[in-house]
C-alpha cells in the first residue's frame, strides 16, 4: 500500500508544499493538488515537480469542464516532462455549482464526456494525429467556427506514452466507468466497512469490462491522521469539512455528497445537516455529523486502533492511503505509518 497526503486549500502554498517535501523524506509516495474554485493545480504542480525528488505529483482533480481535452493532455504532458515521469492526472466532474457557477459552463453529459477527455488524452500521449467526433469534435467540423482548423497531433514528444488517469467518482455510473477504463479510483468521504454495499456491484460490473492492458485499478482513499494516546478529539477537525459537503456542495436533490452519506444508511442525519447547512446555520450542521461517521473515515487513535483502521481500508481495496496528518508530530505519525505499510 502506497502513501499519499492531499495538498490543503487554505495556507500560503509555497509553506504547504515546503511541509510536503520534509514529508517525501518521511517515506510520502504522492501529494495530490485540489482545485476547485481557489488555485489552479497546475501551478502548483510545476513548483511541486522541482521541489521534490521521488514522489508523485497529480491535481485531485482537474474538472473535465474547465479545459479542453488536448489542453488536459498538454498539461499533464508538461508535468511529466518536468517531473521526470512522476505524474498522475486526477480528474472529476465536479459539480452543477462549481462548472456552472465558477466557469459558467453547462453541466451536461458528465459521464460522456469523461469517457471521450480520458480517450483523447491517451490518444494525444501516443502521438495519434487526432480526429474525433463526438461531444468534442476535433477538427470543428466544416460549418463550425472558421473551417481551417487540421488534424494535429501533440509537438512534443511526451515523457510516456500513458500517464495514469485517476477518475473521482461517487454514483453507480461514474463508477463503473471508473472501474471500466481509468487507472486509479479517486472516492471522497470514503468509509471502509461500508464501501462495498455501496460502489461493490458498480466496482465489479465494470470492472467485467476493463482491459487487461490497463491492470488492476489502483482505489485511493484515507482521512484525517493522528497517532496516539490522547488525539480523539481531533476527529472534530473532520466536523466542519463533512458538513461542507453533505450539506453544501450542491442544492437539494443534486448534492453528489449528501446522497452518499445517504447510501451509507445516514439518511436522517444527512437531511438533518443539509437542512442546517443551507439555512446558514454552519455550526449546528457540523455538530449534526453522526460522531461515528468521523471515526469511520479518518486513521486516528492509539497506534494499535490505527493499525485496525490501515487494515480495514486494505480489506476494503485501497491501495494508495491519503492522509491528513493533523497530530502535534505530523512527520513521525507518517513515518510511523510507512513503516506499517512497508
Amino acid at each position: 500500500m502506497r502513501l499519499s497526503v492531499p495538498l490543503q486549500y487554505a495556507g500560503n502554498p509555497r509553506e504547504l508544499i515546503e511541509q510536503v517535501v520534509v514529508l517525501e523524506r518521511a517515506g510520502l509516495d504522492a501529494v495530490w493538488v485540489a482545485e476547485a474554485y481557489g488555485f489552479d493545480a497546475p501551478t502548483l504542480l510545476g513548483y511541486l515537480a522541482a521541489r521534490t525528488e521521488r514522489m508523485l505529483i497529480g491535481p485531485g482533480i482537474l474538472p473535465i469542464y474547465s479545459r479542453t481535452p488536448a489542453l488536459i493532455a498538454q498539461t499533464a504532458a508538461g508535468l511529466d516532462a518536468v517531473s521526470e515521469g512522476r505524474a498522475l492526472l486526477g480528474l472529476g466532474a465536479s459539480g452543477p455549482q462549481v462548472v456552472e457557477g465558477w466557469h459558467g459552463v453547462p453541466y451536461d453529459r458528465p459521464l460522456g464526456r469523461t469517457r471521450e477527455v480520458v480517450d483523447l488524452c491517451r490518444r494525444i500521449w501516443r502521438r495519434e494525429v487526432i480526429e474525433h467526433e463526438g461531444i468534442y469534435s476535433v477538427p470543428l467540423p466544416q460549418g463550425q467556427g472558421t473551417g481551417l482548423g487540421k488534424p494535429l497531433k501533440i509537438l512534443s514528444r511526451p515523457v510516456r506514452p500513458s500517464i495514469p488517469i485517476y477518475l473521482a467518482s461517487l454514483g453507480d455510473k461514474n463508477v463503473r466507468l471508473t472501474a471500466e477504463i481509468a487507472d486509479g479510483w479517486l472516492p471522497t468521504l470514503f468509509l471502509p466497512e461500508k464501501a462495498d454495499q455501496v460502489w461493490g456491484a458498480a466496482l465489479r460490473a465494470g470492472a467485467a469490462k476493463r482491459s487487461p492492458e490497463l491492470g488492476p485499478l489502483d482505489v485511493v482513499a484515507g482521512g484525517l491522521l493522528a497517532i496516539g494516546e490522547d488525539v480523539t478529539a481531533l476527529r472534530e477537525y473532520a466536523r466542519p469539512v463533512v458538513a461542507l459537503y453533505v450539506g453544501g456542495m450542491g442544492a437539494r436533490g443534486r448534492n453528489f455528497y449528501n446522497d452518499l452519506m445517504r447510501r451509507y444508511g445516514y439518511e436522517a442525519e444527512a437531511e438533518k445537516i443539509q437542512d442546517l447547512y443551507l439555512e446558514g446555520r454552519k455550526e449546528e450542521a457540523a455538530a449534526a455529523v453522526p460522531a461515528e461517521f468521523l471515526e469511520l473515515s479518518t486513521l486516528i487513535g492509539p497506534a494499535g486502533y490505527v493499525k485496525e483502521r490501515v487494515e480495514a481500508y486494505r480489506a476494503a481495496g485501497v491501495t494508495m492511503l491519503n492522509v491528513n496528518p493533523v497530530g502535534a508530530d505530523p512527520i513521525g505519525d507518517v513515518r510511523q505509518l510507512r513503516d506499517w505499510l512497508s
